[in-house]
């Protein structure tokens, strides 16, 4: 039995490209001439080609290709299925494609990510991973959430941020702002968090005073953050990982096991795969996993399902257990000394500091789909949402809401509960 290996993409040029732009208008024949052109099989196969449309995301267009051959199961169909993500009007200017290709092919590699099949001239093709996508209430789910924190602890510990990064341009302005350049060398990777959130400030409409002002502000807060979290240290000294960035219930998807489920506690808990790496970039660990708990409230930003402390507990330890086991065996050479206890403290504390960083980075980038993007969401009432995430972190950090005589953000008054 032979065993094919894929080989890693060093340039996206590498993978197959097809020259076609898949078009919202008639998208079932943008599907069908895709598949077509990625396998002849398609067009000649005995039974009928079907399309199915996903709509959990607010930025691509998700379709998945089935043929339902005569005589084949629906776990065998899927099989067979491919994945057809066409990008959304001008998100380039927000997602870096090449990396975003990068991180595919490296998890793909690791089988923690469905294999790449082509590329076209506006979106990705790849093989379809079985399974439920998760809802923002599954995330809350102990079963689910733990599995999450296992997959996270995973990513942190054992994957290499070089696939994420490029070679430092020491004139980019902008970069060298969060790289935190000393002696003419970087001491932090680009991109990161920061330099992604800078790229997009500086793609904000500039054209009137009030959207100058803003800009202004939006400068002056980014540096504040940069400087005051940018060199959070995380577990091991690791101030940056190979982050997700971006797991929102649409990007969990619930496995189907084989076989008898895992025990963990009194809930059975699920395997979870994560999907779409549009946003993986080298982040603060802490970032990855104050950004998942803001996406427990959905996109209608129920602020009253962040996660409680003991929620967050919870999670760690599932997350510094992984965490642990994989860059261990990634270092199986290293002595390493080991305060369980210790690590979930420190994460508990790094996360609690980076609650309302999210917000901030979704407010900005709501803020240009606003801008740019053709589907049908209100991404400016989103975008005041998640910027009022961040200011009422911001209210309990400097003291500020007290001071003014506010009442406590409801988001806050959860994040307190035990």
């Amino acid at each position: 039995m032979s065993t094919t290996v894929r080989q890693p993409i060093d340039s996206p040029l590498t993978l197959r490209h097809i020259p076609y732009h898949f078009s919202n208008e008639d998208p079932d024949r943008s599907a069908l001439e895709l598949v077509e052109a990625l396998d002849a099989d398609w067009r000649d196969a005995e039974g009928p080609v079907v399309f199915v449309r996903f709509t959990d995301g607010i930025t691509n267009t998700l379709t998945k290709a089935i043929k339902r051959r005569p005589g084949r199961t629906e776990s065998e169909i899927d099989e067979e299925a491919i994945l057809i993500r066409a990008y959304g009007e001008g998100t380039d200017v927000l997602i870096d494609r090449e990396r975003e290709l990068r991180a595919h092919n490296l998890l793909a590699n690791l089988g923690l990510a469905p294999p790449l099949l082509a590329r076209f001239d506006n979106g990705l093709m790849y093989r379809f991973i079985q399974g439920d996508v998760c809802t923002p209430e599954d995330l809350r789910k102990p079963e689910i959430y733990r599995a999450v924190a296992k997959g996270l602890g995973q990513w942190h510990g054992s994957l290499p941020i070089s696939a994420l990064t490029r070679v430092p341009d020491l004139n980019d302005a902008a970069q060298n702002k969060h790289c935190a350049v000393k002696d003419g060398k970087q001491t932090r990777p680009a991109p990161n968090t920061w330099t992604v959130t800078q790229q997009w400030i500086d793609a904000l409409p500039n054209g009137t005073e009030k959207e100058r002002r803003r800009n202004t502000m939006l400068n002056e807060e980014l540096a504040w953050l940069s400087a005051r979290l940018g060199d959070t240290p995380g577990l091991d000294g690791r101030s940056y990982v190979f982050g997700h960035c971006d797991l929102l219930s649409g990007n969990v998807i619930k496995q189907h096991p084989s076989g008898s489920k895992l025990k963990n506690g009194d809930a059975q808990e699920l395997p979870v795969s994560f999907i779409d790496y549009e946003y993986a970039t080298p982040s603060p660990a802490a970032f990855d996993i104050a950004n998942h708990f803001a996406e427990w409230v959905g996109f209608e930003c129920d602020h009253t399902a962040v996660p409680t402390r003991s929620q967050r507990i919870d999670f760690l330890k599932s997350y510094v257990g992984s965490f642990r086991y994989h860059s261990i065996a990634d270092n199986a050479n290293v002595a390493m000394e080991v305060d369980f206890h210790n690590d979930v403290t420190t994460m508990l504390q790094q996360v609690d500091l980076f609650r309302g960083v999210p917000g901030f980075y979704w407010g900005i980038w709501s803020l240009i789909q606003a801008t740019i993007s053709q589907i049908d969401f209100d991404y400016a009432s989103y975008a005041e949402l998640r910027l009022g995430e961040y200011w009422a972190w911001k209210g309990e950090l400097d003291g500020s809401r007290e001071r003014e005589g506010q009442e406590l953000h409801v988001r806050e008054k959860r994040w307190a509960e035990e």
